[in-house]
């Protein structure tokens, strides 16, 4: 991290942002020109290798990316249902090889066969067997359909009743002191939804705490894991959730700009959320003295360019001052400096969402649903190995089998493990479904981790070893660089599989596990420190699959 780049950056605020511009050069040939990005480092006052550098990271603005036209999803869900194969086979009838590239993921988990073409997602077999009609302009819109159902009390899935009345508890909010309602976040004991679980309350106090004329609120919208889509639910469906969150932990922390970073990989997100917010200011609710009041709060739509370690959010920040989104290092935490060396809150879509109902009900209410150290409900995204797939609300404490059984209908085919929280989660073997409720604690307890609650089924026949070839894999395409054990230690671990899966080599257990301990120990950010959680649970519950690529070397 450069605090001069930063500060460089950050002298044009978010009106001219320098990230925003390097996409706007990228429109026509997907990658910026050399010349183009002289300039532009000139205008920012940066050097000509910052743009380039930060350029050359992103998949759909380096060089690499030129003339490409379509996009497959390569996400874990798409590949264990096999779907994929066969549609790029088909792509092959239409576009070169070169043409084709790929997203990670495009959060059609439900049914599969995804890829992006001509600015919108397409999945489905329906779609992907009648390329022909699509290219030809039938009509064929993309549009996806997915059973949407809450089990037990319904916050997040409840319907829109309108802008007049879903900002009512906004305009009385208002009325009452910022650290009152802090009070009643905190009470409440909402935890952070991306993984980690921390509270909500303490995050946005640190922030409030810190005396600074310009702060920030950022909504993590670019939480990429394979398997989960209720980002995409929340932002597609219930955007005003998210955008009453984002003004709520504003008026909270004395923050008066608001970011709202979206994956490219949802483009109807982006253009839904735009709409959204032009409507809020139309109806003064947006902008300066909302609600006649002297609160000041406005939001920009940045379009993510498809970087997975964006969802880590000093990387995250690093992006949107146009840095190459590489992982800082902590302290200081982005509360007291993140983007553009400003205080900055930085919180994904679900946990921004939740509290219009803490805010319309008391925090009291939402502590009394769910566990004591888990409060609340959780949004659950079920693939397409499920008799139901869809998303799912949960009040968290609700047992895992309740979700796979009841819910979801149980499997459509034989599943041997589920892999919940994303590529950095755990690998819940089937066996274990019973030990296990939707909540922290329990998954903690277990050697497992709920973050996201996605869900991923690995079908009896994907060899186990392929799937951690593939999560190492995952993490050495991702990762940002900045930290030896990551950036070595993830390709070392995707080489070992990979030579066990196609020679008579052995692995040796030691190295393995000394690998993975440096992984854990040494790297600077969740991406490296937490892809060795699933490889473990995979040495502990397929130890005998795993055996014949094993060895303990004396």
């Amino acid at each position: 991290m450069s605090h001069n780049l930063s500060e460089l950056s950050g002298r044009k605020g978010l009106t001219d942002n320098l990230f925003t511009r390097l996409g706007e050069l990228a429109i026509k040939d997907g990658t910026p020109s050399v010349e183009e990005l002289e300039k532009l480092a000139h205008e920012f006052l940066i050097g000509s290798a910052n743009t380039y550098g930060a350029i050359t990271f992103y998949d759909f603005l380096k060089p690499e990316n030129r003339d490409k036209k379509i996009y497959v999803c390569n996400g874990t869900a798409c590949l264990c249902a096999g779907s994929q194969e066969s549609l790029i086979e088909n792509l092959n009838h239409h576009f070169q090889a070169d043409e084709i590239g790929h997203m990670t993921c495009l959060g059609r988990c439900h049914e599969n066969h995804a890829f992006h073409y001509d600015g919108r997602n397409y999945s489905g077999p329906a779609v992907a067997e009648n390329l022909e009609g699509l290219f030809s302009g039938n009509g064929i819109n993309g549009d996806d359909k997915y059973r949407i159902k809450s089990s037990g009390t319904q916050i997040l899935t409840s319907p829109f009743p309108g802008i007049e009345d879903y900002y009512k508890p906004l305009l009385t909010a208002l009325e009452r002191k910022p650290e009152v309602l802090l009070e009643e976040i905190k009470t409440s004991g909402v935890r952070g939804r991306g993984g980690a679980g921390f509270p909500l309350g303490l995050k946005l106090e640190f922030c409030r705490n810190e005396s600074s004329d310009i702060k920030f609120i950022i909504c993590n919208a670019d939480e990429g894991d394979p398997g989960a889509y209720s980002d995409r639910y929340l932002l597609e469906l219930q955007p005003h959730s998210v955008l009453f969150g984002m003004l709520t932990a504003g008026y909270v922390t004395g923050a008066k700009h608001g970011v709202l970073y979206i994956r490219a990989e949802y483009p109807d997100s982006i253009a839904i959320c735009k709409n959204a917010i032009d409507e809020l200011r139309e109806k003064g609710l947006m902008g300066k003295g909302i609600g006649g009041t002297n609160f000041d709060f406005d939001v920009k739509v940045i379009s993510a360019k498809g970087s997975y370690i964006c969802g880590e959010e000093t990387a995250l920040i690093n992006s949107i001052e146009g840095q190459r989104p590489e992982v800082r290092i902590r302290p200081p935490y982005p509360a007291q400096q993140g983007l553009f060396n400003k205080p900055t809150i930085v919180n994904n879509v679900e946990t921004l969402a939740t509290l219009h109902y803490i805010i319309s009900n008391g925090g009291a209410a939402w502590k009394a649903i769910g566990t004591s150290k888990s409060s609340g409900t959780k949004l659950i995204c079920l693939d397409s190995f499920f008799k139901h797939p869809g998303l799912y609300e949960v009040e968290m404490g609700t047992p895992l089998k309740t979700v796979v059984d009841d819910l979801g209908g149980g499997f459509k085919r034989p599943v041997k493990a589920l892999q919940i929280g994303g590529p950095l989660g755990g690998l819940v073997p089937v066996w274990k479904i019973s030990d296990l409720t939707i909540d922290f604690e329990s998954f903690a307890e277990n050697g497992f981790l709920l973050g996201h609650a996605s869900v991923v089924s690995i079908p009896e026949d994907f060899p186990i070893l392929r799937f951690i070839e593939h999560l190492f894999e995952f993490a050495a395409y991702e990762s940002c660089g900045k930290c030896f054990p990551c950036r070595l230690g993830t390709k070392r671990g995707q080489e070992l599989a990979a030579k066990a899966l196609e020679s008579d080599y052995k692995i040796d257990k030691k190295l393995l596990t000394d690998l993975l301990t440096t992984l854990e120990e040494g790297s600077l950010c969740a991406h490296g420190g937490g892809i060795p959680l699933p490889i473990r649970n995979a040495l502990q519950h397929f130890e005998s699959e795993l055996s014949v690529y094993l060895e303990d070397k004396l």
